[in-house]
């Protein structure tokens, strides 16, 4: 049989293998691999219903559960892209999303967290035609997830049941058939030193071939049962926790919010064996004060990086909270899961390095502004080619050309060097991206949001240590107005970017430390702060 390389084909042999298998368990809903390949069918004909065509995009605005999967599969089932987007954006945010994908279709968990998400977009698309979101001109159906509060507008995904009713199955199943390997499946968003975010866009073959890698090396099987605390709207979430659980037929375990007790209970009641996530999940773990009631013996692989993993901390992981085998990775939007450790490398390798280049990528530490090779042990920018690079930004030649040369090198922006067995140990980044617990924070983009802050001349984002987190912002603001207060400026970003991204620390300054050609001198800023 050949291996699946489309999302559909994945689906369909998963619920072939695994038919009865238990596939998603979220609160009292439970989906065995049939379940969920008949959801998803269902779903992708209501899409179809709602005229949603091949090559159309669908985003997808909501915290992890298995309605969120279900969805994502069936965007892809209908041979349509895949565009998730954080649950924490603003409308703001996500209007300007919808905008540059021209999505045709939303699904929104309304009322998440005491939010109104619909009226949120609404209110930041502002005025325009007679579409579901007046100022969003492209986007022809909007489908709620409600939670308590939510609003009305469009339809609830209870709706979509009936709505495939007008849709012969058979239909739906010509169109996933027909989905190429070379067709593009997701759209993930990040965002670069500019501040504006790209779309980094992703063959169903790359989406797909990482999610295989990261379980090929964790080792993933049909007994694990996976407690996925990363968000579905990021690749750790959507593709190597998804995907990866599809192409081995382990149970998904979503969960929206991380809570630790939460998370503690459902690792005991529901003999959770796999978690990956930023290390500070595993030290909340840790560190709370429930653990001793619960009992985390079932816990095998655990799967962590994006920053610094102290060797104490996978000491622990293993002596304390029973994991077999525990890996760092590497990646990034672009190029999803580069480099991984793996099975049998010492706690002391795990900890210091990201481990080596897996199968479909060369990995090369370059010299700044080239990809002149350096030699083992020397620093330089991480440098990653091969078929899983993305295809490229969405409608942006000029980055994509600025982050891909032309010998096929992708420029990472992240330094880093290899030992003489190829493992790969990041020591700081080009950019000045930040990561507060496990996200990516990008200064340039808050910098920006407080430019349209009425007092503000001009302000400089950095990131500075936290123990919980990892790294939180702090932001020096040069201000014209004398009353302008640090409970303005959080104000103005919390309305205007996702919490994480909402800087912890203000501090005005009367001016900003500059070099000859004018650019801000952070290595200062990063300095006044120790």
């Amino acid at each position: 049989m050949d291996t699946p390389r489309t999302v559909p084909a994945v689906l369909r042999a998963a619920a072939t293998a695994h038919h009865a298998r238990q596939a998603l368990v979220d609160d009292e809903v439970s989906l065995s691999y049939a379940d969920l390949h008949a959801e998803v069918r269902t779903t992708a004909r209501a899409l179809v219903a709602l005229g949603i065509r091949p090559g159309d995009r669908v985003g997808i605005w909501a915290p992890n559960s298995w309605q969120w999967a279900a969805s994502a599969l069936a965007v892809t089932y209908a041979g349509a892209v895949l565009v998730p987007l954080n649950s924490r954006y603003t409308g703001h945010e996500v209007a300007d999303v919808l905008r540059r994908t021209r999505a045709r279709a939303l699904v929104a968990a309304d009322g998440f967290l005491g939010r109104n998400q619909v009226d949120e977009l609404r209110t930041a698309a502002g005025d325009g035609d007679a579409s579901p979101i007046p100022g969003l001109p492209d986007l022809t159906s909007l489908i709620r997830l409600p939670y308590p509060g939510a609003g009305s507008e469009g339809v609830t995904y209870a709706d979509l049941a009936r709505l495939a009713g007008s849709v012969p199955a058979e239909d739906v199943e010509a169109v996933a058939d027909a989905v190429s390997a070379d067709d593009i499946a997701d759209i993930l968003f990040t965002s670069g030193t500019t501040g504006r975010s790209k779309g980094a866009c992703s063959a169903h073959r790359q989406t797909v071939s990482a999610a295989r890698e990261w379980a090929r090396h964790g080792k993933v099987g049909p007994d694990d049962r996976y407690l996925i605390v990363n968000p579905f709207f990021h690749s750790f979430g959507y593709k190597a926790g998804i995907l990866a659980c599809l192409l081995h037929g382990a149970a998904m375990l979503p969960q929206p919010v991380f809570d630790v007790a939460q998370a503690l209970r459902r690792i005991r009641h529901e003999k959770v064996t796999v978690l990956a996530g930023a290390p500070t999940i595993f030290q909340a773990l840790l560190d709370a004060p429930e653990r001793g009631e619960q009992d985390t013996g079932s816990l095998r692989l655990a799967v962590t990086g994006a920053t610094i993993v102290p060797v104490s901390l996978v000491e622990r992981m293993q002596a304390e909270l029973g994991f077999d085998l525990v890996l760092t990775a590497y990646g990034l939007t672009e190029a999803v899961v580069a480099t991984m450790c793996r099975p049998g490398d010492p706690a002391s390798l795990v900890a210091r390095s990201s481990g080596r280049a897996v199968d479909g990528y060369e990995l090369r530490i370059g010299r700044p502004g080239g990809n002149e090779p350096q030699p083992a042990g020397v620093e330089g920018e991480v440098l990653l080619r091969g078929e899983n690079v993305m295809l490229g930004y969405l409608d942006d030649p000029e980055a994509t050309a600025e982050t891909i040369d032309q010998d096929g090198w992708l420029h990472t922006g992240d330094v880093g060097r290899v030992d003489e067995q190829g493992y790969l140990t990041i020591t700081d980044r080009l950019k000045d991206m930040f990561i507060t617990g496990g996200f990516n924070v990008y200064p340039a983009e808050v910098e920006q949001v407080l430019a349209r802050l009425d007092g503000v001349v001009e302000s400089a984002a950095i990131g500075v240590p936290d123990e919980r987190l990892g790294e939180v912002g702090k932001v020096f603001v040069v201000r014209r107005d004398p009353d302008l207060a640090e409970a303005d400026v959080l104000a103005h970003c919390r309305e205007r970017l996702a919490g994480f991204k909402v800087p912890r620390h203000v501090t005005f300054v009367d001016a900003l430390p500059r070099n000859p050609s004018g650019k801000v001198l952070k290595r200062e800023l990063r300095q006044a702060t120790k």
